[in-house]
């Protein structure tokens, strides 16, 4: 069974716009996985207060039937792949891909929380949210 999957882009080093694309394209490429749509892409100020270039940000559609959970470890491996070192927390990143909805689904484990417990207080992911539902035609 297939399910529809928002992921969130993000990206504020090197070449930013290339890194979302190749995070597009690897998503695209997972197992019984295909990108129903993707929002505009938007640049915002970095969240916390370190100091660091902006972010360029888009939320994709994905319609999977893989797992969340294994479909996060998926996004964290296209991450990697694209030189993703994780280290402190709000700091800098070639790229982030973060599974912000998976259907409607409510899922709390030690790796995952779905919704997103960064939805509320994101207003480009609301907004790219809105932008998904209209093209889609359903209630991102």
């Amino acid at each position: 069974m297939t399910e529809r999957a928002y992921v969130a882009l993000g990206s504020n080093l090197g070449d930013r716009a290339a890194h979302l694309d190749r995070a597009r394209v690897a998503m695209t490429l997972l197992p019984a996985t295909r990108l129903a749509a993707a929002s505009s892409v938007e640049e915002t100020p970095p969240l916390g207060a370190m100091a660091q270039p902006p972010y360029l940000n888009q939320m994709v559609a994905l319609d999977t039937s893989l797992a969340p959970e294994t479909l996060l470890a998926a996004l964290h491996a296209i991450e990697r792949a694209q030189g993703r070192r994780r280290g402190e927390r709000w700091g800098a990143r070639t790229i982030d891909l973060d599974l912000v909805r998976y259907g409607e689904r409510h899922v709390r484990t030690t790796s995952l929380t779905l919704p997103h417990p960064g939805l509320a207080g994101r207003d480009f992911w609301r907004r790219e949210l809105a932008e998904l539902a209209r093209v889609l035609g359903d209630a991102a």
